[in-house]
């Protein structure tokens, strides 16, 4: 999935604003490879004022630009999308009306599907000692500048002296097909391995999307603007459709040839090469025009950022965001796993004899390793060598959205998973002893509005008979459960009717006053709970997904520390304290807890969305 949008052009033409929206949505999903631009879908949002003077027209020559011309002309369909067309307000101020109106605005999020996901490109610069980086505009040598970052900043004054001119003309997807020609390009130099690395062209221009590129990987470049043209201004800040891609300066003549043979070559020229110096240098004509210190310049791309979120946000937890954000020389997330996740853990439970292999592509090199063998009879559950799955009850609520994954989940690891809603449960279609165990998911029961988990407790609380088939489920020797997220802050509320979990915290507004959506990386600690056995001293980078995770303990910490099942950590493997490492504020990184006995775990974060490495953004 990507997203395009280029409202601040529908000042100057609202036609010119939706193309370029679509266009920038397809040169971002260009970085993934979809084998087609058949394949890919669009989901249009159209938001503008209606009844405001000259808006609905403005709308309509917008929906017509994209609806009836563009999309028809490279085969593109939208079968879905939506519109909000009050974008405008009105209040007093010391008696007389203010009124804010909202230009036409179109966000398109286009969409395929993808057979291999690890082909996609990103930013990050291969170290490629002879490389190059070259720019695909498809201006087609146009550089205009109406609507972009540079004018916004920078406005200049029209000839006669009057209002900012905001740029001039604004960029446009003049040919569709130069569109398609593009698209075909990047597939195919993809399928040919000469891309190392993809970025497209989008706000701030050019300048910006290699500055991005270099900050992902910490190098610097040299930008040579020779063939660009006399205005350097115009190369580096026009916020034409387009892209940066690195080349191996070996595959130079094959993907030259690629250029060409896609009629692009007025559109791509080599633009700059990545350095191993902290300078990012810009030349022409043998003349150096501009350098900065590559610090310099993340702290100029990092201010708007901070400053936008110490307004927002907490304001300490900008400044730690961006504390965090200038350590250049971090080692990063350093994942390490004290068990084998090849190992199927089921297997000793249904006579298996070697473990199931879900890709084969995700071999681990443990996969010949014979799969353990039963414990002593004395310990055998009565799941042994039997076949059966112990049955789990894979609980949701409105508004629930974690539990495919949940089940996909406790399926692999050996358990029969069965989909039940709270309604199952009140009206008696379902009932709780038919259940070895209990996994409530994530997402916003109720919308959140009831307090996050909160308003889910309360149904099960208030409802004598309800209350009561839980605590009698969570007092059975034979049962195990688990709540994640919004599942994990509903059984945190149920607490009173769970044995051994007295201690559990409240969880509250996240520190930094913002939902926290991130990939985090946890520590398993030795502790009770039967769910995470196996796993102590593990490092795993898990997605996080809350507004309220901070744990508020009202027991002293001594009894708190041997439930503590899940932390926090940090680049340096400590307990985070501080955010983003610590994305929700919790003491000493506290993100998971169990119960005395260790039947029943509750996690903030999101296991089930990461079941195997390639649903993870990075992995090593």
């Amino acid at each position: 999935m990507a997203i395009g949008e280029r409202t601040p052009l529908a000042l100057l033409d609202a036609a010119a604003s939706a193309r370029m929206a679509v266009g920038e949505a397809i040169t971002n999903l260009c970085a993934a490879p979809v084998d087609s631009l058949h394949r890919v879908k669009l989901s249009a949002n159209w938001m503008a004022a209606a009844n405001h003077d000259g808006e609905d027209a403005l709308l309509y020559d917008a929906v017509k630009a994209v609806g009836l011309a563009l999309c028809p002309d490279i085969d593109l369909s939208i079968p879905v999308g939506k519109d909000s067309l009050s974008m405008q307000a009105q209040w007093q101020v010391d008696g007389e009306a203010v009124k804010s109106v909202s230009p036409v605005s179109l966000v398109i999020t286009a969409f395929a599907a993808v057979t291999d996901v690890r082909e996609q490109l990103t930013p990050l610069l291969a170290e490629e000692e002879d490389s190059e980086l070259w720019l695909i505009g498809l201006g087609a040598g146009k550089q205009r500048l109406g609507g972009s970052v540079l004018a916004q900043c920078h406005p200049q004054t029209d000839a006669s002296g009057g209002l900012p001119a905001f740029g001039g003309d604004a960029p446009d997807l003049d040919d569709a097909q130069r569109l398609r020609d593009f698209f075909e390009l990047i597939r195919e130099a993809r399928e040919a391995s000469l891309l190392l690395a993809y970025h497209d062209r989008s706000d701030g221009g050019a300048f910006a999307t290699l500055c991005e590129m270099a900050f992902a990987s910490h190098r610097g470049l040299e930008i040579q603007l020779d063939g660009w043209g006399d205005d350097p201004f115009r190369t580096l800040f026009c916020e034409e459709l387009g892209a940066v891609v690195q080349v191996a300066s070996e595959d130079r003549a094959a993907f030259a040839d690629l250029v060409e043979r896609h009629a692009l070559t007025e559109c791509a020229q080599r633009i700059a090469r990545a350095t191993g110096t902290p300078t990012v240098r810009v030349q022409q004509d043998g003349q150096i025009l501009a350098q900065w210190r590559w610090d310099e310049l993340f702290d100029a791309w990092w201010s708007v950022s901070h400053a936008m979120q110490g307004l927002r946000d907490n304001p300490e937890c900008a400044d730690e965001e961006r504390a965090q954000a200038r350590v250049f020389n971090s080692p990063g997330m350093q994942p390490k796993l004290a068990f084998d996740p090849a190992e199927d853990v089921a297997a000793p439970y249904m006579d298996l004899q070697v473990p199931r292999v879900h890709d084969a592509q995700e071999r681990s090199p443990y996969m010949d390793v014979p799969v353990p063998r039963a414990h002593d009879a004395q310990e055998r559950s009565p799941y042994i060598a039997t076949g059966a799955r112990p049955k789990v009850a894979i609980l949701r609520e409105q508004g629930v959205n974690g539990q495919i994954e949940m089940a996909a989940g406790f399926d692999r690891a050996g358990f029969d998973a069965h989909d039940v809603h709270m309604s199952d449960l009140i009206e008696g279609r379902v009932s709780l002893d038919q259940f070895q165990a209990l996994a409530a998911c994530g997402g916003f029961s109720y919308g959140d509005v009831l307090g996050a988990g909160r308003g889910w407790a309360t149904s099960i609380l208030e409802r004598s008979a309800l209350r009561d088939a839980f605590s009698e489920f969570f007092a059975r020797p034979d049962t195990l459960s688990l709540g994640v997220c919004n599942g994990c802050q509903m059984l945190s509320q149920l607490k009173a009717i769970i044995p051994g979990a007295a201690h559990w915290p409240r969880f509250m507004r996240n520190r930094s006053e913002q939902f926290e959506a991130r990939l985090a990386l946890v520590e398993v600690l030795e502790s009770p709970s039967i769910l995470l056995g196996g796993m102590a001293g593990s490092r795993i980078p898990i997605v996080v997904s809350h507004g309220e995770g901070r744990a508020m303990f009202d027991a002293p910490s001594d009894q708190v520390s041997a439930q503590v099942a899940v932390r926090f950590l940090d680049a340096a493997g400590d307990p985070a304290v501080r955010y983003p490492a610590n994305p929700n504020g919790s003491p000493g990184g506290i993100t998971g807890l169990t119960t005395d006995d260790g039947r029943t775990t509750i996690l903030m974060p999101h296991p089930e969305r990461t079941l195997r490495s390639l649903n993870l953004s990075w992995h090593p």
